[in-house]
């Protein structure tokens, strides 16, 4: 992988979309270069399939860390603090949860220098008190689609008034 590797990963996430067309917009790459390119990464598994997940092991981003994060209660603290900590770089999702617990914060990051930058950002949050983090060893199951979840009768006996 090169840097037009992963402008073309960035501008198809951001896109939403493997368009040549799109991507060429978005990073000014040929569109050939941009067809050719996913083509490759494609072929390596980078891009595991058509909706353009990607193995972020293949990418580097193969080390993956979730943290609670504890803070300061506040009026409209959920709103506030989950922002700024959702707006560290890195950071992919960030859930404010009930419990001993205030937030619950999943990134990937590249080494354990770019771990310890996560927690130091997390923890330059004026209203943050606390973070525990851990290192996710082997993940046993990722499901992009929590609908594969559950069975269809479930699902139906569950979302709908029949």
């Amino acid at each position: 992988m090169d840097e037009k590797d992963i402008r073309i990963l960035k501008a198809a996430a951001v896109a939403g979309t493997d368009s040549a067309v799109a991507i060429h917009e978005h990073t000014g790459i040929p569109k050939s270069t941009v067809h050719y390119r996913l083509n490759q990464l494609r072929e390596e598994g980078v891009v595991t399939n058509d909706l353009l997940e990607m193995d972020l092991s293949k990418i580097g981003l193969e080390i993956a860390i979730i943290s609670e994060v504890y803070a300061e209660f506040g009026e409209g603290y959920q709103d506030d603090v989950g922002e700024k900590l959702a707006n560290i770089e890195g950071v992919n999702q960030v859930y404010f949860t009930m419990g001993d617990t205030d937030f619950v914060l999943v990134a990937h990051a590249t080494s354990r220098e770019m771990v310890e930058s996560l927690v130091e950002d997390y923890e330059s949050v004026e209203e943050v008190t606390r973070t525990s983090s851990k290192f996710v060893i082997t993940t046993v199951k990722n499901e992009t689609y929590p609908i594969n979840d559950f069975e269809v009768e479930t699902l139906v006996a569950a979302l709908t008034d029949d």
